[in-house]
């Protein structure tokens, strides 16, 4: 093999492995036979070996870009800053009733995209994430009010779960969730104006590809956090037992690309001992965690299947009365049972999108 040829082989082994891992695509193969006309081995010409590098080169350039970089600004000045440093902000005042506004920034690229994007309102809801290797922005979203302190906190993982976010949206009234969530984008469910009076906020995000929710979880502790985290399960931040004393309680899911993998639809939710019964009888399997743990309430359980073919999950979060109406509206599944039933807790629902 000559030299120049060699070189050419490396260059396109590099392009190659760089594509697939930023996509998941093995495509070199078909990109080459759509160039050429022909298979490719280690007998390709040195000419056709410039051709295919340049048409993985020139697809990769047309590739969509994904968000490696997130910021937050408190002032100004540091408004001023970002924008000279190519980050683009998201419109919305994150802090309306506060008297400091506060605005997401991001950039895009091709490569470290970040996949996972938590919030913490707790300090026992950050040390998971910490030592998972989760990067912290150390401005609190609810700086200026006597609300929840707020942080964010994202990651850019390697696991078959990790999806790139491509878009990310924030909804400030309960329409406006409902709008996103149809659209196809994934709701976190920390309200970004957590006990800060005013509206609730919530960011939405969109990612590369389809994504559905493979596996669910429930912890009434933080013992697992950084186990969890590790795996690529993604916690909906909001305690489930909301202003009910008890333990704190949250809901975490995995995703996947394959909807095969999927869960299924409807999910269900048990409030009563009769319930409970029925769904066990009718092949459902519940979530080994009580969401109602430690607060005198009914025992409340969240029950799922998996092999069913057919209208897979791709996302679940947890909803306030105020949301119920918008989401049904938009044809958002609302499962109508108070997960803080029998309690003087939040009256706070599940919901789902398929």
């Amino acid at each position: 093999m000559e030299f120049n040829t060699w070189l050419l082989w490396n260059k396109l082994i590099v392009t190659f492995f760089r594509k697939a891992h930023l996509t998941g695509e093995v495509t070199t193969p078909v990109v080459y036979k759509r160039a050429t006309g022909s298979h490719w081995d280690h007998h390709t010409s040195e000419q056709d070996l410039t051709l295919l590098t340049a048409t993985i080169y020139s697809n990769e350039n047309q590739m969509a870009e994904y968000i490696t970089d997130l910021k937050v600004s408190v002032t100004e000045q540091e408004e001023t800053e970002l924008r000279g440093q190519g980050y683009t902000v998201l419109p919305e005042n994150l802090n309306p009733d506060g008297r400091v506004k506060i605005y997401l920034w991001y950039k895009k690229g091709h490569g470290g995209a970040i996949s996972r994007i938590q919030f913490s309102f707790l300090s026992s809801m950050t040390s998971g994430l910490h030592e998972a290797g989760y990067r912290k922005i150390n401005k609190n979203l609810n700086e200026g009010t006597a609300g929840d302190t707020i942080y964010l906190w994202y990651f850019s993982g390697s696991l078959p779960s990790d999806v790139p976010i491509t878009d990310l949206a924030v909804a400030l009234n309960a329409k406006d969730e409902a709008k996103w969530y149809k659209a196809g984008y994934q709701r976190l469910a920390c309200d970004l104006n957590r006990n800060a009076g005013g509206n609730s906020i919530y960011l939405f995000l969109k990612r590369a590809k389809p994504v559905y929710i493979r596996a669910i979880d429930a912890s009434g502790n933080f013992d697992e956090d950084v186990n969890k985290f590790q795996k690529g399960f993604i916690r909906v931040d909001e305690n489930t037992n909301r202003e009910a004393g008890g333990n704190t309680v949250f809901i975490w899911y995995q995703l996947t690309t394959d909807d095969k993998q999927a869960l299924h639809g409807p999910l269900e939710i048990s409030i009563t001992d009769n319930q409970y019964a029925s769904y066990e009888s009718k092949g459902y399997k519940s979530v080994n965690q009580d969401l109602n743990q430690g607060t005198g309430g009914n025992p409340v359980f969240l029950w799922y299947k998996k092999d069913v073919p057919k209208n897979p999950i791709r996302d679940l979060s947890v909803i306030f009365k105020q949301e119920v109406d918008p989401f049904e509206n938009a044809g958002i599944k609302v499962i109508n049972k108070n997960l803080n039933e029998g309690n003087k807790g939040v009256e706070e629902f599940l919901c789902f999108a398929e």
